[in-house]
């Protein structure tokens, strides 16, 4: 028989087993009444609420006659062809400097002068070679008296006419050093009827134009490959643009272009394009054109804003409206419909704009319906959902 203490052990283990069992059991009721978990929100779909309902429009993309005319942003630039930019010819120190921003200058006008170190030791051999001309010359008169009299032979005077010729060759080379240089032909002639070396230079304009940037100042070393001013020719400029790669296939060089300057509203200018870039921009998804562009009273400035339109030939489209796209993180979107009030935001491709619709190229199945109004108000109301459910 067991003892009064064993009896009273076995009643608390078996009271201590019900309490366990009982709340398993708990847990497992509970369980079962809160079911298996649910799936997370897609952060790109959302229902409509009868708010959003009456805000929301529905209906398939459409065709529509687009034509007429791509307007895209533009801007005036420098025609990079009638870029100079002027270098010191030699190292050394700006002397002085004539011109200044906004100057016109001409073709081979003085724009300032510099103390060139290299231009002495051109100078000083220059004058060595005409010196050896000369001995050369007095050396081949006293070979032809020498020859005539029998002294020497005629090979002697061959040589020292060979030596009269090099020293011509030198001269001629030297001569063209100095030109190339900076050195005028009326300053070289004089170094050399003088036979005082100048090593003061002259900058010269390379072409006509206008002085856009001084770089330098009075005083300053430079070097060859210093650029002491920029130089452009305004008389023609270019207007360059940027256009959607989906329309990109359809320009051609040549084809009408009309620009509109922003400083001259109003005033339409007739062109033809003039160059369309081989690469697409990857950042910008966009193709360059431009049109050359006029300018011979200078009125069109670099930078200026402009507007490039492109004539379109007309053609049946398939558009959505404008206020069916939505913009994010550089990319398009509409909202396709997936049941009675069921959306979902997919990336879509787009062509360019035409009279308040953008053309559709990619992204909609034939039969599907996108939201074409209110697409605004139900995005935002997505985002506030994906916030607050943490996605």
């Amino acid at each position: 028989m067991k003892t009064r203490d064993e009896r009273i052990l076995a009643a608390a283990v078996t009271v201590v087993a019900c309490i366990a069992f009982v709340g398993c059991g708990d847990k497992v009721s509970a369980e079962k009444k809160a079911g298996p978990p649910s799936a997370p929100r897609d952060p790109m779909s959302i229902s409509l609420t009868p708010e959003l309902e009456k805000q929301v429009q529905v209906a398939a993309p459409s065709y529509a006659t687009v034509a007429g005319t791509l307007s895209v942003t533009a801007r005036v630039e420098s025609d990079q062809r009638r870029v100079a930019n002027v270098h010191s010819p030699v190292p050394g120190r700006i002397a002085e400097l004539y011109v200044h921003e906004g100057e016109d200058v001409k073709k081979g006008q003085v724009l300032g002068t510099l103390y060139g170190t290299g231009l002495t030791d051109i100078q000083l051999s220059l004058l060595k070679a005409h010196s050896q001309q000369q001995l050369g010359q007095r050396a081949v008169e006293r070979a032809n008296q020498l020859v005539a009299a029998g002294v020497i032979g005629s090979a002697e005077l061959q040589r020292r006419q060979a030596d009269v010729v090099q020293a011509s060759a030198e001269i001629a080379v030297l001569r063209d050093q100095l030109k190339v240089l900076g050195m005028s032909e009326e300053s070289v002639a004089k170094v050399e009827s003088t036979r005082i070396v100048n090593s003061l230079t002259e900058i010269v304009a390379g072409i006509d134009g206008t002085i856009l940037a001084r770089k330098a100042a009075a005083g300053q070393i430079v070097q060859p490959t210093d650029s002491i001013y920029e130089l452009v020719d305004l008389s023609s400029v270019w207007v360059v643009a940027e256009v959607p790669e989906q329309v990109a296939g359809d320009m051609a060089v040549g084809k009408i272009a009309e620009t509109e300057i922003t400083a001259f509203p109003g005033q339409l200018i007739a062109g033809r394009l003039s160059y369309i870039s081989a690469t697409v921009n990857p950042e910008t998804r966009t193709v360059q054109v431009r049109i050359d562009l006029p300018n011979p009273r200078r009125k069109f400035k670099p930078q200026m804003l402009a507007t490039m339109n492109l004539k379109e030939g007309a053609q049946q489209r398939l558009v959505v409206p404008l206020t069916a796209v939505v913009r994010e993180d550089n990319r398009e979107y509409v909202f396709v419909q997936q049941g009675e009030k069921q959306f979902i935001l997919r990336p879509v491709e787009l062509g360019p704009e035409f009279e308040k619709v953008r053309v559709l190229l990619a992204g909609v199945e034939p039969g599907e319906k996108v939201v074409t109004d209110g697409a605004f108000h139900l995005n935002n109301e997505r985002r506030r959902l994906a916030v607050t459910s943490g996605n």
